[in-house]
């Protein structure tokens, strides 16, 4: 398998796509069921995000490995308005959807890195990391 795989965020399938885009490929590195189901619950998170307020984008989900660790890699990535206040969308709770507001700050617990670079007008890209226990 290639190192990365994308899906195209357009409509509301594409969320199931990258959904068992990271299953297949959290099962493939080796990962339990427990971590596939936060990952796969990350991958939701994020495609919905961009769903709903990019209109469009994409997940990567990509296979890294660093020194004897191996792990997988959730690349979120669109062209909408960008995020204008990060601190406040990693609150717990903040929600501007009306959704649980699990949001960011659930992918972040979910995950074991975690990145947000967004800039105003011009998209926003998301990097979550789970490494193989």
């Amino acid at each position: 398998m290639d190192n990365q795989s994308c899906v195209k965020i357009i409509t509301e399938w594409d969320i199931v796509a990258a959904r068992q885009l990271g299953r297949n490929v959290a099962k493939e590195l080796g990962f339990g069921t427990v971590d596939q189901a936060r990952i796969t619950t990350a991958i939701s998170e994020l495609a919905r995000n961009i769903y709903l307020y990019a209109g469009q984008g994409q997940i990567c989900i990509e296979q890294i490995s660093e020194f004897s660790k191996k792990g997988l890699k959730i690349i979120a990535i669109d062209n909408g308005p960008g995020i204008p206040d990060v601190r406040k969308v990693m609150e717990d709770g903040f929600s501007t959807s009306g959704g649980l507001g699990a949001g960011l700050p659930g992918v972040k617990r979910l995950m074991d890195e975690f990145s947000i670079d967004t800039v105003l007008g011009e998209g926003t890209d998301i990097q979550a990391v789970k490494w193989l226990r």
